[in-house]
């Protein structure tokens, strides 16, 4: 394990492009500056986006529905921009340049829709949506006024995009995988970002939200701005203590190559033993850019007639569009293996994005009074889980984790799946809440006029941080532990791209729903803007069933799946091939290309496929 350690140091540079110094680069102190951005951008982002939509009624005048799909539809596009953001650190910029280029975007967006909020000019005139007049009905933002705002809103939906999947790699960055006391505080990195994106979540949804309903929008889309800004301040004062890993060109040329590679040999039969692939094992010197030697495995065995070496390749060097080593394409193949993980995850997302929208509304409907005095802005309903969680994290991390690693001898105490499983499993309860409370106040509002109190809908909100804190940091843990060297970035933004399609879908669903249950006399479930008009709790149990079944799915793609094997290569001696014990792996020659692992610090080894 040292001197695989030694081999990731040399690999990470500092700020002056020199390798890193363990003793004064990276670590929990490097990844402080980046738990700070994270607690000031998403407190930026949040306090936009989670009352969006009250925004965008009030003082654009969209429809209900179409001011849903509004917020859907940014929110969706951060996730999907993610993509462009993990393929530009890790292939040309790097997480910190990536994180300071489009960071400074996502300010210009926040400061533009500052602008727009403050000068009436850029808005529609006022008028009272819920109450619209017979002679002068509200006036929908069109034309230049509904251009400044979208451009503000996709800057803003750019550099945000951009920024998220850079700041979670590049602090786990600041970790040596290869060091067993530095992967164990690399599982409490994650927990602790998931702290600090709560903390930012609790502080705008309770004061920025706020200040936007007490002191105006451009007021509270002014503090995002400087919340920002702040997070920019907070990476820059790291600068000189990060371990920064160096951008290795497209990442998609080699993907490319293997699949090239691999439909041009389609005629070829594979080979009996495997050993004779190329790149096989320990046949070739380790390639450190390559991440090193990965195992071969059984999965998508197609893929493995790109290592076919015919004869006249055996004497010449092979262009990598014809041949292409094990490793690449077992990187190739676990690319292939996450996606039915990945895309479990998206009807979560679409839970999620009810309790930014429809949610939110439902608030809006109900008694917001605290006190006589003292109301509760209902897009501050949503900072009831993250409350929660700043508790529970830490005691997750500190408590649970430590007791499940005795039991399982994983770092992380449980296995990344199986906390997203828990989480999935959670988030069908939240909708089941949110149906009974809907139906609840719904009834009350219709047959007595009684308007109930806003904290009737909070169990639906708990439920879901509860679930949160599973699925969201276990999908990131599992992603980012991948075997794909130099690819860590990309697969965090994958993570994001769930909530993308759950957001989408959202959208989706929505107008689907409408248009399956409207009827000649009336609108569908989601139709008006009334909620005592709409039948809210019923999309709601089509949301409950829909996240069960998902969850069933989930198991069985679970257990289908299998980890690739780690890195190996860096643990083999190239000399003589021996088995070395002491440095936490063994290599055992059998039919079932199994994995001998050192479970903890003891001398218990047990088999990983």
């Amino acid at each position: 394990m040292e001197e695989a350690a030694e081999e990731e140091e040399e690999a990470t540079l500092d700020w002056r492009g020199r390798p890193s110094d363990p003793s004064k680069h990276g670590g929990m102190r490097a990844a402080s500056f980046l738990l700070g951005l994270q607690a000031f951008e998403i407190m930026g982002i949040a306090a936009v986006g989670n009352n969006l939509i009250t925004y965008v009624i009030n003082e654009m005048h969209f429809s209900l529905s179409k001011s849903a799909n509004t917020v859907t539809n940014f929110v969706g596009t951060i996730f999907i921009l993610a993509l462009l953001g993990g393929f530009l650190s890790d292939s040309y910029l790097g997480c910190f340049w990536t994180i300071l280029i489009f960071g400074f975007l996502e300010l210009s967006g926040f400061i533009l829709l500052s602008v727009q909020a403050h000068l009436p000019q850029l808005k529609p005139p006022k008028c009272d949506m819920m109450h619209p007049g017979v002679d002068e009905p509200c006036i929908e933002a069109k034309g230049f006024k509904a251009l400044i705002f979208l451009v503000a809103l996709y800057l803003v939906a750019l550099g945000s995009g951009c920024v998220k999947p850079n700041m979670i790699a590049h602090g786990a960055d600041q970790f040596n995988t290869n060091s067993p006391k530095q992967a164990k505080r690399l599982s409490s990195y994650f927990n602790a970002a998931y702290f600090a994106f709560s903390l930012g979540e609790l502080f705008a949804l309770t004061v920025l939200v706020w200040v936007q309903t007490h002191s105006g929008m451009d007021v509270g889309f002014g503090v995002s701005a400087a919340a920002m800004a702040m997070g920019l301040i907070s990476l820059v004062s790291g600068t000189f203590y990060y371990r920064n890993k160096r951008p290795r060109g497209s990442i998609f040329t080699p993907i490319a190559q293997v699949f090239v590679a691999a439909i041009r040999k389609r005629n070829l039969d594979l080979p009996s033993n495997t050993q004779i692939l190329h790149g096989s094992q320990d046949n070739v010197p380790n390639n450190k850019s390559n991440g090193g030697n990965l195992l071969h495995t059984e999965r998508f065995r197609f893929l493995d007639k790109a290592c076919i070496k015919t004869q006249d390749q055996a004497k010449a060097t092979e262009s990598p569009w014809r041949l292409c080593t094990v490793t690449q394409v077992e990187q190739v193949k676990t690319l292939i293996s996450v996606i039915p993980i990945f895309a479990c995850t998206i009807v979560f997302n679409t839970i999620l994005a009810q309790l930014q929208t429809f949610s939110v509304q439902q608030g809006s409907s109900m008694d917001t009074h605290l006190t006589s005095s003292f109301t509760i802005p209902p897009a501050s309903l949503q900072s009831i889980p993250y409350l929660l969680l700043i508790l529970l994290v830490p005691l997750y991390d500190r408590l649970f984790v430590p007791f499940a690693r005795r039991l399982t001898g994983h770092e992380s105490g449980i296995s990344p799946l199986l906390r997203i499983g828990l989480g999935l499993f959670l988030a069908t309860f939240s909708m089941i809440a949110a149906a009974l409370m809907e139906k609840k106040r719904r009834d009350a509002a219709v047959r007595s006029g009684h308007v109930l109190s806003i904290f009737w809908i909070t169990p639906q909100f708990l439920i879901f941080g509860l679930s949160e804190m599973f699925t969201a940091v276990g999908l990131i843990e599992f992603f980012y532990k991948q075997s794909l060297k130099g690819m860590q970035a990309f697969l965090t933004a994958i993570t994001y791209c769930s909530y993308s399609f759950g957001f989408y879908f959202s959208s989706v669903l929505v107008s689907l729903v409408n248009n399956v249950t409207s009827s000649g006399n009336g609108g569908g479930w989601l139709r008006d803007n009334d909620l005592n008009k709409d039948r809210l709790d019923l999309f709601y149990w089509l949301l409950a069933v829909l996240s069960f079944l998902n969850f069933l799915n989930y198991l069985f793609w679970s257990k289908w799946f299998s980890y690739n094997p780690s890195t190996i290569s860096s643990l083999v001696s190239q000399n003589n091939k021996e088995v070395n014990c002491e440095e936490g792996l063994m290599m055992a020659s059998n039919p079932n290309n199994m994995m001998i692992k050192r479970v903890g610090g003891n001398d218990n080894y047990h088999s990983m496929p």
